[in-house]
């Protein structure tokens, strides 16, 4: 069974940080690729960042976030991160973890099989 449960969100001030987490649990392969997506009201939900946990372990940005946000992973505690630096009111949205096994695009929620729950963050200006 896998599970996914983020942490770490909250609100902020614009200009500020926040690192969101997300625990995981379940087979190893079901986590070869991870990523976080965000979600608005009446708004498609948005990849923000990927991240191919094997081999070179490339990452992927949405453009909105280049050179603002960071995703990593941390094995040993099986976690994956979020670093948000310079946060900006357009960021506050519902931020959600995924993985799965295969996936083809990077960004797209479609190609993602499991998911969290979702954590708020709120960037006010």
């Amino acid at each position: 069974q896998v599970q996914l449960v983020e942490s770490g969100g909250g609100s902020v001030q614009a200009g500020g940080s926040l690192r969101l987490s997300c625990t995981y649990s379940g087979a190893a392969y079901n986590f070869n690729y991870m990523a976080w997506f965000r979600q608005t009201p009446g708004k498609e939900r948005e990849g923000v960042a990927a991240l191919y946990t094997r081999g070179f372990r490339r990452t992927y940005y949405g453009d909105s976030v280049k050179g603002r946000f960071t995703i990593s992973q941390d094995n040993a505690k099986n976690t994956l991160y979020l670093q948000m630096n310079s946060l900006k009111p357009e960021d506050t949205a519902i931020y959600y973890c995924a993985s799965g096994q295969v996936v083809t695009q990077m960004l797209s929620p479609a190609a993602f099989t499991y998911w969290g729950k979702g954590i708020q963050v709120t960037v006010a200006s």
